[in-house]
Order: C-alpha cells, then structure tokens, then sequence
C-alpha cells in the first residue's frame, strides 16, 4: 500500500499508474450524470484548485494538462505539478482542451465550461468526454460551501479515479487539522477581499462564512445575501469590526495585494478610525485559500492562529 505523506499543510501520495481495469462509475454532478468507464488517465484541469486536488491525491501521471494558475503552487505539491502540461496562462479554447485527448475534465468554477473555454459539460460528454464540476459551482442552485462537502467533493473525486483510499487519507488529515481550531467568542470579523472605492467582502455561503461559523466568528457582513457582496466604507466604520481579514490576490488590480489594502485602510479618512486599523490587527490570507480547495484549511488555520 503506498504511504501517505503530509507536508506543508497538504497530504500528497506518490504516483501509481491507473488500476488496469475497473468498473466503471458514475456519480451524479450538478443534475448530470457523470460516468468514468475507467479509471481517468488523460486529466485535464481547468484551473488551480482543482489542480491542487489531483496533486493531493497524488494523481500527477494521470494529469494531461492543467491551467489558470493564480498562485504558487503549494511547495508540498511543487515537484508532481512541474511534470504536467500547462495549456493555458488563463483558460484554454475548447480546441486546446481537445488536442490533449483528454478522458476527464475538472473544473471548480462554472466559467471552465464557457464557449470560449472548454465548452459546455454537455458537448464534452457528447465527444465521450466526462466532465466534472464542483458542487460549490454548479449551473443551478450551487452549494453553499461546507468543509463537509468540500470532503465529499475530494472523495468522489477520488472514487471516480479508482483511488478512494487516497481520498480518505487526505479527508482525514484535513479533518484533524480542522477539529484543532478552538472558539473566538463572537469576535467580530470583515473579510475584506477586493477594491478601494467600492470594497468586496465576505458575506453568506461561501469559505469565510464557514471559517467564521467553525471559529465562532460574528462576520460583520454575515447578514448579505450573496457571497462577495458589495460593502461601502461608511457602513463597515458604524460596523467596526474587531479584526479585518485581508485577501492577498496576486492578479494586480485596484485593493488587490493585501499590502495595498493595509495602505488604503489606514490612509483613508474613514478607515484609519477603525479599531482594527489603529491596532495593527490585520490577518493575512491567499485569497486562494478563500476559494473552495484543499487551501480552505489554510485559511481556517491562520485566522484561528493570529486570534
């Protein structure tokens, strides 16, 4: 049995061609069936996250092409990722998709299945191509992100490649890590994620929601109806909270880096009377991490820390 190995906050598993004959599965994904005849050995990933779930379950040789890096890779992950294919600095065309020959296509964000990306799942499935989605992304009515789907999502996933005990192994490490986090008492939070004039924060559904709920965090904006809605600054000073959490994005737009979001909250007129501004107490995180991934731990892991 191969061993399971945990570095840098992320279990990895060594190589292991596909098993040379299996049944075939089929999970239901997003209101479409979604049926591998074997095992998946031409992958094609449409973008960092799911990436870094193929990687973590140790399933680089099986990967025909990835795409959309927004970060580093994590270092745990580094060495498998320099071995597949990269198709596309942003999304690959449908026709470069198609050029890998791939069996199996996976993507986190609805966007992968756009005309001008891969093409919709239902065209690819026409070609004989399965195509995945996350159930955080589905066309209708997407879910609102738990850790428990997110380790519902990692085991399917692995249960389609034949590899279900590597999905357990790395459930269960992600399990521990997040049963480790301890109770903040209501402390109030902004997870402050984009933009200067107009701020996007967190509000219900998606990974601060969780992070908030799991840490007992009384998210400021946890009362919006959508998950980025729009904040404005007047509001968020009557809000005040006791702690911002900054995204740090790496694309280089307006309020991206979390360095000149710190720069704007305690040079603006509004901001810099905030409490959490005057007192330094900044919490920094990928704004990766605030996507649905095997990072969602991460940033659970260093709020909890800086609190």
């Amino acid at each position: 049995m191969l061993a399971l190995v945990v570095l840098s906050g992320c279990a990895t598993v060594a190589a292991s061609p596909a098993p040379p004959a299996a049944a075939a599965v089929t999970v239901t994904n997003c209101g479409r069936e979604v049926t591998v005849p074997a095992p998946p050995a031409r992958a094609v990933t449409m973008e960092q996250n799911a990436t870094e779930i193929l990687l973590s379950l140790g399933l680089a040789d099986r990967m025909a092409g990835t795409s959309y890096q927004t970060d580093p890779v994590l270092p745990a992950l580094a060495s498998a990722y320099a071995g597949v294919p990269v198709l596309a600095k942003l999304y690959p065309s449908r026709e470069k998709v198609l050029e890998t020959r791939p069996d199996f296509v996976y993507s986190t964000f609805t966007s992968a299945y756009a005309p001008d990306a891969a093409g919709p799942r239902a065209g690819l499935g026409e070609l004989g191509i399965p195509a995945y989605l996350s159930r955080f992304a589905c066309e209708k009515s997407p879910a609102g992100f738990t850790f428990d789907g997110l380790f519902q999502e990692i085991e399917e996933v692995a249960s389609l490649f034949g590899v279900r005990d590597r999905g357990a192994s790395l459930v269960a490490a992600q399990r521990a890590r997040l049963a480790a986090a301890t109770k903040h008492d209501e402390t109030s939070v902004l997870w402050y994620y984009s933009g200067t004039s107009t701020p996007y924060v967190a509000g219900k559904g998606g990974v601060p929601a969780a992070v908030s709920s799991r840490l007992g965090l009384r998210n400021v904006y946890g009362e919006a109806g959508v998950t980025w809605p729009a904040g404005n600054w007047e509001q968020i000073a009557t809000r005040n909270p006791a702690w911002i959490v900054v995204a740090d994005l790496t694309r280089g737009g307006d309020g991206d880096s979390a360095r000149s979001k710190m720069d704007f909250l305690r040079s603006n007129p509004v901001t810099s009377k905030l409490d959490a501004v005057k007192a330094g107490r900044f919490i920094t995180v990928p704004g990766s991490s605030l996507d649905p991934s095997v990072r969602s731990i991460d940033a659970l892991e260093a709020v909890n820390a800086r609190l």
